[in-house]
């Protein structure tokens, strides 16, 4: 049988090409009338060290489905005049440096063997809906977010040009349709205040309304709210489809085996729901300073501890958080940061690594608790697994995603909202971290049951008959009523 092709542009970083991989496998276990082809770009940092910059790796997480192909694309120049200037300005023109790479891809890779169902792109990725208009097929919008979010970003243009300004971190409370609660304004995504990042997403939200459907990593018991908001939209969007969460596979490279076998035997040990687990992703980094403060505020805790320790990049690089050009590395020696004699009163009670498979110690027994930075995969998969958060955002729309955790939904526990790496005098003290370590760890309390309770419904969501698993099916029914009216 002659299968139709999608084809993907996801941003070229590993939250997102994770969850595209992921959306896709899905896919086609779902229907067998399409397959996938994913174009890669490389990472839009000279720096990364990611699975992005590794073709290799890259090819691997889709290698257990014989309907997803990987194409590498060539080299672009990198604007990187642009970047001090903005982050997402210079992601966003060097992701439309692509088009002619994406638009050979396509003749070169896909046409001569199938048509084209449809070009399915990345948030980032707007300009390749150009592209899709070239071929004549439709585009579909893969928001690998939350409803809340995408909610936040189709606010930007209206109120843009009602008031001609951005935001100030000073300003008061916004409403803003898709969280319940009003927004204060120091939970904003740091691109909210510049003029030429917040004039960037409002031109990206413009452009989502362009697409055929915009396809959201949620499901609908856990964003009622932000999805019926969406839906009830005074300014027409595309149809929304929420076919989430999407858990990735995690990768274990060879020289990550040891560690993986170590720090899983460490678990194996220890009673259930007794380990808190602090992993800030593979970009999230602290100074010397609050390690120090985040280990004297574990050992008060008395809590079972597993910390993933990044080193923070030299003094003087140019670092853009969230995106993947951060040279975090590993510590050869913990005791350079440490309290003195740490590792010594504590070797019975925790460890510490530098890489940590996070997706299988959220799922192993003995977790009970996540320090996390709030990215919007972290949150999935705690959900996934029943383990309630503290919340500690460092940069993108994380800040805003632990306030929706915490006040619009009530499934995390608050340590910061307001936290960021990307300026303001901030830092958290041992004092605040010990009580938030305990109060997500002690006993049976309100946010670990409703976690526990979401972890049911997500699982149903995502089964026969669940929400987001019915959304899919209208997904794969309006792509395939295009499909069959060209056969026709």
């Amino acid at each position: 049988m002659n299968r139709s092709e999608l084809v993907f542009v996801p941003t070229p970083t590993v939250g997102h090409l994770v969850s595209t991989i992921e959306f896709s496998k899905r896919l086609l276990d779902c229907c067998d009338k399409f397959s996938v082809t994913i174009l890669v770009m490389e990472s839009a940092f000279e720096s990364s060290t990611t699975l992005i910059s590794n073709p290799s790796t890259t090819q691997s997480l889709a290698a257990s489905h014989a309907h997803i192909k990987i194409v590498d694309l060539p080299s672009v120049h990198r604007p990187l005049e642009i970047l001090q200037q903005s982050v997402e300005k210079y992601l966003t023109v060097f992701i439309e440096n692509y088009k002619c790479h994406v638009r050979d891809a396509i003749a070169n890779h896909v046409l001569p063997n199938s048509s084209v169902s449809g070009l399915v792109v990345d948030m980032f990725c707007t300009s390749m809906i150009d592209v899709a208009y070239e071929l004549k097929v439709p585009s579909y919008l893969f928001f690998t977010s939350g409803a809340g979010f995408l909610g936040l970003l189709l606010h930007l243009p209206g109120r843009y040009d009602r008031l001609g300004m951005v935001f100030k971190p000073s300003d008061p409370e916004s409403v803003v349709p898709s969280y319940a609660n009003p927004v204060p304004a120091n939970v904003l995504p740091s691109f909210a205040y510049e003029d030429t990042g917040y004039s960037c997403f409002a031109n990206h939200a413009r452009r989502f309304k362009e697409t055929k459907g915009i396809i959201v990593n949620t499901f609908f018991e856990l964003e009622s709210h932000a999805v019926s908001s969406l839906l009830d939209c005074e300014t027409e969007i595309p149809p929304v489809y929420t076919v989430g969460p999407l858990i990735g596979e995690h990768h274990v490279k060879p020289s990550d085996r040891a560690k993986f076998g170590k720090i899983m035997t460490w678990l194996d040990d220890q009673p259930p729901k007794s380990v808190v687990f602090l992993c800030f992703g593979s970009s999230g980094s602290f100074d010397e300073a609050q390690l120090r403060e985040i280990a004297v505020g574990l050992e008060k805790s008395g809590k079972k501890f597993l910390w993933s320790v990044r080193k923070a990049p030299p003094k003087g690089q140019l670092v853009t958080p969230g995106l993947e050009n951060v040279m975090t590395g590993e510590y050869s020696n913990y005791e350079k940061f440490l309290p003195q004699g740490f590792l010594e009163r504590t070797k019975d009670v925790g460890i510490l690594c530098g890489w940590a498979p996070q997706v299988e110690v959220l799922a192993h027994k003995a977790t009970g608790g996540f320090v996390s930075h709030c990215g919007w995969n972290s949150i999935s998969e705690s959900l996934w697994h029943g383990v309630p958060i503290v919340t500690w955002p460092l940069y993108a729309e994380q800040q805003i995603n632990a306030f929706q955790m915490v006040k619009d939904l009530g499934l995390a526990v608050e340590l910061r909202l307001d936290y960021r790496t990307d300026g303001g005098n901030h830092f958290v003290v041992a004092d605040e971290i010990e009580k938030a370590v305990r109060c997500v760890m002690d006993g049976d309390g309100a946010v670990r049951k409703r976690v526990e309770e979401m972890s049911e419904v997500c699982r149903k969501a995502v089964g026969d008959g669940g929400s987001s698993s019915t959304s899919f099916q209208h997904l794969i029914k309006v792509m395939l009523a295009r499909l069959d009216n060209k056969e026709e």
